[in-house]
């Protein structure tokens, strides 16, 4: 009993004593560091996603290198991207700016101070992801034509190219019959797209859609950059061979020569009748409307650069109507 009360007086003394016990005191200070883990394994070059792309290929260097020999990596004109009609297509970073934004060159309001030419970030959407997804390209979007609102290009990968490589004008409108010819640089420029679609050529000739239009995958990119991604930008035969197996160049069934023919005549007659000059330039002036409209055919085709192989039966359709507005042809 004696010893019951004893340890009760013990717990309710801890107890009182707890109750008036102060405030905690300051840490004490620390104690020695303990022994060093296991040292983990270094992470290899392959698990770093940066050699994705940067790694002792020539993954990059190959492409930089061909694109330095296209149009794009060595013209000039990047410089005329401080217009801003100009912007969108002739620097680069504004063409990215431009489709983040949803705009059509037509619709910047301003040029870019800094141009710089088109390059791999102008295509491309690197550093986005720091893997090799970074090569998807900026766009794919289908492409509603600047000047051609009823037309829309979807091409695949092509729609990025589409993008710029349609004409920023129309053929204008006749007055009382004739049509104006305003510069010395009149007439549609870069107008491959709008030439693979069938569409903005002037005069009685209905669109007409070309076969590579629907038949090849990814229109511009499927040709121009090939089974090898030639960042030269020139197409190759051998991606011809895919569909045409005897193709030796790309005069596929003496189209190239046949329009080149065409081509001379019509502007043998413009240079006759005082629309062009003997270097080939529009003469400023009005014209009658069928008159100018050959004119505007014949450097619409000119700017085209493929001789017919974007779309055969248009462009020997525009030759032919112009032929006949200059009174030639059948």
């Amino acid at each position: 009993m004696k010893k019951r009360i004893l340890w009760g007086g013990v717990v309710l003394l801890a107890i009182v004593l707890a109750g008036c016990a102060g405030p905690e005191g300051p840490a004490g200070p620390a104690g020695p560091e303990g022994p060093a883990g296991p040292q983990g394994e270094p992470p290899t070059a392959a698990e770093l996603s940066c050699t994705g792309c940067h790694n002792d290929t020539s993954l990059i260097t190959g492409k930089h290198t061909a694109w330095s020999e296209s149009a794009h990596g060595t013209g000039e004109t990047f410089v005329r991207a401080a217009s801003s009609r100009c912007a969108g297509c002739h620097s680069g970073g504004t063409f990215s700016t431009m489709i983040a934004e949803g705009l059509t060159a037509t619709q910047l309001e301003s040029g870019d101070p800094n141009p710089t030419r088109t390059d791999c970030r102008t295509c491309h959407q690197i550093h986005t992801t720091y893997t090799t997804d970074d090569w998807a390209v900026e766009t794919s979007d289908p492409v509603t034509f600047n000047v051609i609102a009823s037309a829309t290009f979807d091409g695949g990968a092509g729609n990025l190219c589409a993008n710029c490589h349609q004409p920023l004008s129309g053929y204008p409108e006749a007055v009382d019959g004739m049509v104006e010819v305003s510069s010395t640089h009149w007439g549609p420029m870069s107008p491959p797209s709008t030439m693979l679609f069938g569409v903005g050529g002037a005069g009685d000739v209905p669109n007409m859609p070309g076969v590579h239009s629907s038949v090849v995958k990814d229109t511009c990119v499927t040709c121009h950059l090939g089974d090898t991604n030639n960042h030269t930008f020139e197409p190759d035969v051998s991606t011809c061979t895919m569909c045409h197996a005897d193709a030796e160049d790309f005069n596929i069934d003496n189209v190239q020569s046949d329009v080149q023919a065409m081509m001379d005549e019509l502007e043998e007659a413009l240079v006759a009748a005082g629309l062009l000059d003997a270097d080939g330039h529009p003469v400023v002036g009005t014209y009658p409307e069928a008159q100018a409209a050959a004119l505007w055919n014949l450097i619409y085709i000119e700017e085209d650069r493929s001789l017919g192989v974007h779309n055969a039966d248009y462009i020997k359709a525009l030759l032919q109507y112009s032929l006949e507005a200059m009174g030639l042809g059948e």
